[in-house]
């Protein structure tokens, strides 16, 4: 059988040949039966996920199809970027913080935060509150005057306790600053839709009382699942990013991933393999290690993805079951100083996604500098790049030594288009992952009962 292949130059290559028994032996690879095995099961679940698909169930398939929610966003980013302001700051936790924090980390230039506006060629810096460190709030609130900043708030319910703590402060320091009737100017709210069937959000007033613009999360949209509508697109406009190319890139890997073949469909082979090497080889950790800063943050939103979607005590028909892979984050080159000793010879029950960028946006010479040293002379006159690379190739293949097994993920180059199809193509492959392991994928219950003992202790009804 042979691996993912790509039908154009600007899409993304996954590799799962290091991941095979011919490379890292049976009791760590996946064999060629191993994969016909499970065809029929990835056909039964194509057709499962394909009719929710229709009926709706789950919307963060067609998210990027939807050109009103775009055009509002694209409208609005317009209209507030007339304000001029120095900062973006998101009030939002877990998925309403973690797409667009990765988005940024790959998009916008290194350091976006610390150049001048002019640098910034007048975006915003952005600035992501995704925790209640009373601290960290404090001096944020120094840092980005109310005068000089637009706030997000992104709660699909209106009622999480650390956004909502945050906004009444925020709140607080508007008013006394600036005045009741100028929050319409520095307050955009996103958060669930109004109508009969939908459940109303504690948000909902507060937009209406200040007259905020309001943007909507689709009801079938679960927050981490929400990079691709307005929880990650409006910040991404407010930043100059071009969604044009996400839409490009969601729609190049939506094409891929409408195959109901498993070595045709790149987000199911991703899904089978950790299906298997977890369930059969025993590994019961997926680390992620991209090969390039600006994806760093990937990581951490794949974290949140493949955790909170797959790690579950009951099944579908409530059998306990206790599944889940461990999500891990890392980066090349720099955990290789200090995670790979350990992921080569300690135990043996990982699975690692290794991502590397095929072009950087830039070249950079290593200069033929400090003559005297000698053993210096391997590095004298390369660049940067051809040493990532190496250091790439060399975890790889030790790794392989170590019978390790590897998915490899190559983008050609990283940009709005290929981000969008790697964070489409994980998106998918945690569908099909939960139908492989026959949980629900878009619940968290472990997650509701730490909320609801946090209210009781503040004082709510929990």
């Amino acid at each position: 059988m042979k691996t993912d292949k790509t039908s154009s130059p600007a899409d993304i290559k996954v590799d799962i040949s290091r991941s095979k028994s011919a490379a890292v032996g049976s009791d760590h690879g996946i064999s060629p039966g191993e994969l016909r095995e499970m065809e029929p099961a990835v056909l039964a679940a194509h057709k499962v996920l394909r009719r929710e698909r229709r009926e709706g169930t789950y919307g963060f398939y067609d998210l990027y199809k939807d050109k009103a929610a775009f055009k509002s966003v694209k409208q609005a980013a317009e209209h507030f970027a007339a304000f001029k302001y120095d900062n973006l700051v998101v009030l939002g936790i877990g998925g309403s913080a973690l797409g667009i924090t990765a988005l940024h980390t790959a998009l916008s230039e290194p350091y976006h935060n610390l150049m001048t506006r002019r640098r910034r060629k007048g975006l915003p810096r952005l600035f992501v509150m995704d925790n209640i460190d009373p601290d960290t709030f404090r001096a944020m609130m120094r840092v980005c005057p109310p005068e000089k900043t637009l706030y997000n708030v992104i709660s699909k319910s209106g009622g999480t306790a650390e956004t909502i703590s945050q906004l009444m402060i925020v709140v607080a320091a508007l008013e006394k600053k600036l005045g009741a009737k100028a929050l319409k100017d520095h307050l955009v709210v996103t958060t669930s839709p109004k109508g009969k069937n939908a459940p109303k959000s504690l948000l909902h007033p507060v937009a209406d009382a200040y007259g905020l613009h309001t943007f909507d999360i689709p009801l079938n949209v679960g927050g981490r699942f929400s990079v691709f509508s307005p929880v990650g697109m409006f910040p991404a406009a407010m930043l100059g990013m071009d969604l044009d190319a996400m839409q490009a890139g969601c729609a190049a890997m939506d094409k891929r991933c409408a195959k109901g073949s498993l070595m045709e469909n790149p987000a199911y082979l991703r899904a089978v393999v950790h299906y298997l090497l977890d369930t059969r080889k025993g590994k019961t950790m997926s680390v992620m290690m991209p090969y390039a800063d600006g994806l760093r943050d990937v990581a951490d939103w794949y974290r949140q993805l493949w955790a909170e979607s797959l790690g579950k005590r009951n099944d579908l028909d409530g059998n306990a079951v206790f599944v889940g892979q461990t999500p891990i984050k890392a980066l090349g080159a720099t955990d290789q100083h200090s995670q790979v000793q350990l992921y080569r010879e300690g135990p043996n029950n990982k699975i690692f996604n290794i991502i590397e960028v095929r072009r950087f946006s830039r070249s950079l010479r290593i200069p033929e500098v400090l003559t005297s040293v000698r053993e210096l002379g391997y590095l004298r006159g390369k660049t940067m790049n051809k040493l990532m690379a190496a250091e790439l190739r060399g975890t790889l293949d030790a790794l392989k030594s170590s019978a390790r097994p590897v998915v490899r993920v190559t983008l050609p180059r990283l940009n709005a288009h290929s981000l969008a199809q790697l964070l489409y193509m994980l998106e998918v492959e945690t569908a099909m992952a939960g139908r492989l392991y026959h949980v629900n994928t878009f619940d968290q219950p472990g997650v509701e009962e730490g909320k609801r003992i946090a209210r009781r202790l503040m004082g709510g009804d929990g």
